[in-house]
């Protein structure tokens, strides 16, 4: 059941009380914000001031309830050149305080009206930082937003509803977010290279940043097999960002090992990052609360250079930090780290042309302290051509 009310006195729209109830038992109530009815997802928490469309229409949020730590979310609207899909991908949006005016000269509508016309069930109105608070001092949970007639039914019958849905680990999410044929993204100017990009979920700017840089990217859906991506003769081939659980991804994880077997220069990035990981044999594990937003401090360990990255995962790969280690395509080595917990951030194959990272170097909304990523896998290819010729 989704709908909305309109105040027709002020062209604002009518807000219904609405409930937050996390699977610990903590409820917050609040107004309705976006579509009326029920939405269940993990609840996570997303730390950018700015990039709401990105982050709403990025497959990566799938079955995800997004929090915005921000206050004050919508000022700028919504426009048709930013989407990084073809739509909004989040299963709830919570905000604090949305912007009652949209002001910028590049919006062709508000915030709330996409959230209305896809249905997204939103809430508004409650205290999002002692909610991220909460998250961050007990982990990602599983949540319901309820508003409406939804929402009057009793604490206790609401919270079993929300016990009862899914846990995203152990979640195979991939095939829900995929293309379902294939695509190809011309080159800018001449083409120097072909790659072919395995669509986990991936983000709209991906294949632009790699066509800006001559690539002819070819956008695959994630059941492609190992024969049908050298069937295109690729110069290098990308695993993208996904949602879900890595552990379930087997058939990407299959195709991977192939490419790393055949030698093919290989990026990946977020999920793609846990695909390469698993491929050499290491483990993944469910972070805590993980790490969403646009200001994410890593550190590039062969540099010491410290980045602001974007980041969008709660999962992460399980790796030695202290040097080399061996895997069964030669030796390889943690290239990045997050400085406020250590995590993984980045793998590199030393003996092979493959390497991942864990945040996204494409950051539309920013920052682009990472896009030379992109250049590295140019550089990669280029090595690549040479050898064989």
């Amino acid at each position: 059941m989704m709908s909305i009310a309109t105040d027709l006195e002020n062209g604002a729209m009518s807000r219904v009380l609405a409930v937050l109830v996390l699977e610990d038992g903590r409820i917050m109530r609040g107004r309705s914000f976006g579509a009326i009815g029920t939405a269940y997802g993990e609840a996570v928490f997303s730390t950018g001031m700015s990039g709401y469309q990105e982050t709403l229409t990025d497959p990566s949020y799938r079955r995800q309830v997004v929090i915005m730590t921000a206050p004050h979310i919508g000022n700028t609207g919504m426009n048709h050149e930013d989407p990084e899909s073809t739509r909004i991908w989040v299963a709830g949006y919570v905000v604090r305080d949305p912007s009652r005016v949209t002001s910028n000269w590049r919006a062709d509508s508000d915030l709330e009206s996409d959230l209305v016309e896809q249905g997204i069930v939103g809430l508004c109105e409650i205290d999002t930082r002692a909610l991220t608070r909460h998250l961050r001092e007990r982990g990602s949970m599983r949540v319901g937003l309820f508003s409406g007639s939804d929402a009057e039914a009793t604490d206790a019958e609401l919270l079993a509803r929300v016990q009862a849905t899914p846990q995203m680990q152990g979640a195979s999410l991939t095939d829900e977010v995929t293309t379902v044929e294939s695509y190809v993204i011309a080159a800018q100017g001449s083409k120097r290279f072909t790659v072919a990009a395995i669509d986990l979920g991936i983000k709209s700017m991906t294949p632009f940043r790699m066509a800006e840089r001559g690539i002819e990217v070819h956008v695959l859906p994630a059941s492609t097999s190992f024969e049908q991506v050298a069937a295109l003769a690729p110069d290098g081939v990308f695993f993208s960002n996904g949602p879900g659980d890595p552990a379930t991804a087997t058939h990407a994880i299959s195709v991977m090992q192939s490419v790393l077997e055949a030698r093919i220069p290989v990026f990946g990035i977020c999920f793609g990052n846990q695909i390469l990981g698993r491929a050499l044999g290491l483990g993944t594990y469910k972070l805590r609360y993980g790490h969403r937003g646009i200001n994410q401090p890593v550190m590039d360990l062969r540099t010491r250079k410290v980045e602001v990255t974007a980041h969008n995962h709660g999962f992460a790969v399980d790796a030695p930090r202290d040097g080399a280690f061996d895997t069964p395509y030669g030796r390889a080595e943690v290239s990045h780290v997050c400085l406020n917990d250590d995590v993984v951030e980045g793998l590199r194959l030393l003996d092979r042309p493959a390497f991942s990272v864990q945040y996204h170097p494409e950051a539309a909304a920013g920052p682009h302290d990472a896009s030379y990523l992109f250049d590295e896998f140019v550089t990669a290819m280029e090595a690549g051509a040479h050898a064989q010729a």
